[in-house]
């Protein structure tokens, strides 16, 4: 299943961004930063291990992880967490915890497109992607 989303994906549309950023925690400057990112997102898999690399001129990153298994990660805005990915009805869910915070991504796909929903406590910020 996880690999419908092998390949490369462009951010098209961004909404609510800067709310999110803001309820992560995320300092001005950084936010008018990745506000203006157009991020490019990279999915592959080795084995069972799934890598996904994001590219903008602000800044890349990158994680490595098997489904289901805790791993660390340190974000793009510098946060130190423990996150977990799992799979579930055709949706990937990244559930990252640090500072007795939480936040979920959702990564699903619709009509051709990655649909990423990233929430924390009541805000809800979502991004389109297309295939590069």
């Amino acid at each position: 299943m996880c690999e419908l989303f092998l390949g490369t994906w462009k951010l098209i549309s961004s909404e609510n961004f800067d709310n999110y950023m803001k309820e992560l925690g995320v300092g001005l400057a950084t936010r008018k930063l990745g506000n203006l990112a157009k991020p490019s997102v990279i999915f592959s898999i080795k084995d069972d291990v799934i890598t996904i690399k994001t590219e903008s001129t602000f800044k890349n990153t990158e994680i490595s992880f098997k489904l289901g298994e805790e791993f660390q990660e340190t974000t793009a805005d510098g946060r130190e967490t423990k996150s977990t990915v799992t799979l579930a009805n055709g949706s990937l869910s990244q559930v990252q915890q640090w500072d007795d915070k939480q936040t979920t991504i959702k990564r699903e796909l619709v009509d051709g497109k990655m649909v990423v929903e990233c929430t924390m406590n009541n805000i809800t910020c979502t991004r389109v992607y297309e295939r590069a």
